[in-house]
């Protein structure tokens, strides 16, 4: 699974300096159509912190409101890694959590809804581990560190080196 994760990671053209919405951005117009990204209120957030969803014209991302910026972009990340390795499966539940989210669109048009709510199946394995290589390997495009606390953070939680 990490060298099938990691050749997918390599072949994307990640930004430098590195940031996720400049990453949607290259990915949004390798796939030839618009990426959203959308917040969840907590009522919605029960079981699921994300949510991909690919229609024939958008891939909409929904992400958890209330948590920190950093793990709102993990979220996204791992999103993409549903997208970028194709996963297509339904999940049980998904067309309940369709329907709450989108109550409007037409179910027909939705080719995959994918909710993330644990690590137990090889896709959402796939996916979290997509996330993270993306992440390592961004950290050599990421821009200047941030200094002060802010940067002594950073370090401390990992997220530069």
């Amino acid at each position: 699974m990490l060298r099938s994760c990691q050749a997918v990671v390599d072949s994307l053209s990640l930004p430098k300096p590195f940031s996720v919405g400049a990453l949607l951005a290259d990915l949004a117009t390798r796939r030839g159509r618009p990426i959203n990204v959308h917040t969840l209120d907590g009522a919605m957030t029960a079981h699921t912190c994300g949510l991909w969803i690919s229609t024939d014209f958008s891939d909409d991302i929904f992400v958890e409101e209330r948590t920190t910026a950093f793990h709102r972009e993990h979220i996204i990340l791992h999103e993409i890694g549903h997208l970028v390795c194709d996963h297509g499966a339904i999940h049980d539940g998904a067309s309940t959590t369709f329907a709450r989210l989108l109550p409007d669109l037409d179910p027909a048009l939705v080719r995959r809804l994918l909710a993330r709510t644990n690590y137990t199946d090889e896709q959402e394995q796939e996916a979290e581990l997509v996330a993270s290589l993306i992440r390592t390997a961004a950290g050599s495009r990421a821009g200047p560190p941030s200094g002060g606390v802010r940067g002594e953070l950073e370090l401390a939680l990992g997220i530069r080196e």
